[in-house]
């Protein structure tokens, strides 16, 4: 199969039971085009938009993309739709997509972008989804504060900073 490989599939309820949200199901067939269990970070094109998910195994073999509510909201998608799906692997894996603020943020204090390069690429991206699902403004802003405090002194970057 030639890449990206194109499939359809239902936006359905899923998830780990922790977090609930809205799963497409890659078939089998799919995931070894992909080059099998080693591929865990992919490229997915959803109606004409391009974003960077990780592919969750399930027991069946298949694997499951999680779509959060932005994402879906964005897509104008929801449970039981049924969507074409490009997907191919993710060349940069460890890539980041950083909200403006936490970029500039980390620019303009050395010391907790020091600790923010120390992160796996998990926590960077759960940092960076907790900074841009703030709805308003001044939340993010907070957010950014915090985040930044605790990697400069040391911190939890998920920790609440007693300023707050």
């Amino acid at each position: 199969m030639t890449l990206p490989v194109t499939f359809r599939a239902v936006v359905q309820p899923g998830g780990p039971s922790f977090m609930p949200m809205q799963v497409l199901v890659v078939p089998v067939k799919v995931v070894e085009a992909l080059g099998g269990k080693a591929i865990k970070r992919v490229l997915v094109e959803l109606r004409g938009h391009a974003v960077r998910l990780g592919l969750h195994p399930l027991k069946s073999g298949e694997r499951y993309l999680m779509l959060n509510q932005n994402l879906l909201t964005e897509l104008g998608l929801r449970s039981g739709d049924e969507v074409t799906v490009g997907i191919s692997p993710d060349p940069t894996p460890n890539q980041v997509d950083l909200p403006d603020e936490l970029a500039e943020g980390l620019s303009s204090w050395p010391e907790a972008e020091a600790a923010f390069e120390r992160l796996t690429p998990g926590t960077k991206r759960a940092l960076a989804y907790h900074i841009e699902s703030a709805k308003r403004p001044e939340t993010r802003s907070k957010r950014v504060v915090s985040v930044l405090h605790q990697l400069a002194t040391g911190g939890h970057p998920f920790k609440k900073w007693e300023g707050e």
